[in-house]
């Protein structure tokens, strides 16, 4: 007979089977239609402005800005909960009682969602592109910050910093370049380390340059009045993206931290 499943280990397996169809869509690298139409009308320097600015974004927020996302959300309820959950589940051991962690962060990051493109479409009706930048990383980070607290996990030292650059990263890379961050990131969930030592000042500059690439279009149609508004709604379509790609990894990440545990 079959040895049937824990709930962890059946858990885990779907979380396998939803990485290996995240992979195969994950391979297209085509201009959409819109992109190719814009392509010759972008500003030579746009993406190297975009580039700067998300840099700076980081730096400013790694450094000054976390306790101000911080006021945004109640972080010590947020370990509250999870401590909840996470006796719940111990106790109940079963599918329902796991599923709770993924259910709260999805809810949370869906209010993110809306936060993000209603700033982001607002600021495109005014014509506001390059300095919704800021506004956008920091409604990014949030959107993670939350979702690292509901898996038990702690954002503030340098390989958690690294870990949730690298989130950002993977969403928005295609073929070889994600399928190499993808194994970077599955390292340091089944070990706790990076394959090097991590270096946070590149990891800033390789996921702005990703972001500045991935938003070039949308963020030069952002800067004009009115039609700016179509633009500024990719910022809640990317960050969906991220939001997608990260929940994967941190519902992973948990199970295989409960698993090491029992």
């Amino acid at each position: 007979m079959l040895e049937r499943k824990t709930p962890l280990e059946a858990e885990l397996e779907k979380i396998k089977k939803q990485e290996d169809l995240y992979i195969k869509k994950h391979t297209d690298t085509s201009n959409s239609k819109l992109n190719q139409l814009l392509e010759n009308k972008v500003p030579e320097k746009l993406q190297e402005t975009l580039n700067a600015a998300f840099c700076k974004a980081f730096f400013l927020i790694f450094e000054k800005g976390t306790g101000i996302i911080e006021k945004t959300y109640k972080k010590e309820k947020l370990e509250t909960d999870f401590k909840i959950n996470m006796y719940t589940a111990t106790l109940k051991r079963n599918r329902k009682a796991l599923k709770i962690f993924s259910k709260k962060a999805s809810g949370a990051a869906n209010v993110n969602l809306v936060l993000c493109g209603v700033s982001g479409v607002g600021l495109g009706v005014l014509g506001i592109g390059i300095p919704d930048i800021a506004l956008f990383t920091g409604l990014l980070l949030k959107s993670l910050y939350e979702m690292s607290l509901h898996y038990g996990f702690n954002y503030e030292d340098t390989k958690e910093r690294q870990f949730i650059l690298l989130l950002i990263q993977g969403a928005l890379s295609h073929n070889e370049e994600f399928l190499q961050i993808d194994r970077e990131i599955n390292l340091y969930t089944q070990t706790g380390n990076f394959s090097a030592e991590p270096d946070i000042d590149s990891c800033i500059t390789n996921t702005a340059s990703c972001l500045s690439r991935e938003l070039l279009y949308m963020k030069f149609l952002q800067g004009i009045p009115i039609i700016g508004a179509f633009g500024g709604a990719f910022d809640a379509i990317y960050m969906k993206r991220v939001n997608k790609f990260a929940e994967l990894k941190y519902r992973r990440r948990f199970l295989l931290e409960q698993l090491k545990n029992q």
